[in-house]
């Protein structure tokens, strides 16, 4: 799923509001923190995610990872919050602009 730019600026607007969903704390990535996130996506399809890592590097691979396993984009990081997307094919909720 390969988003274009003006995609990822309306969803950032979208998030812009929204609270974190789904929290990575000291234990990482659960199984039942990914049950989590793949509960939250498939209702939502945009959330954001807090990542209370050790240092910046450590964040980074623990988004990435988030989002590989959760089959989800990430449309922004800042500080140690994510927002991840992943479009709900059965039922979209979130109506993208054209490419």
């Amino acid at each position: 799923m390969s988003l274009s730019e003006s995609q990822k600026k309306h969803l950032r607007r979208l998030g812009h509001d929204l609270k974190p969903v789904v929290m990575v704390g000291e234990r990482g990535l659960s199984e039942t923190l990914l049950g989590e996130l793949e509960s939250s996506l498939a209702h939502h399809e945009l959330i954001k995610v807090r990542v209370r890592a050790g240092d910046r590097g450590e964040r980074d691979a623990i988004i990435r990872e988030l989002c590989s396993r959760g089959r989800a984009e990430l449309i922004q990081r800042v500080g140690n919050m994510a927002l991840v997307y992943r479009r709900n094919d059965d039922e979209p909720k979130i109506l993208l602009p054209a490419s």
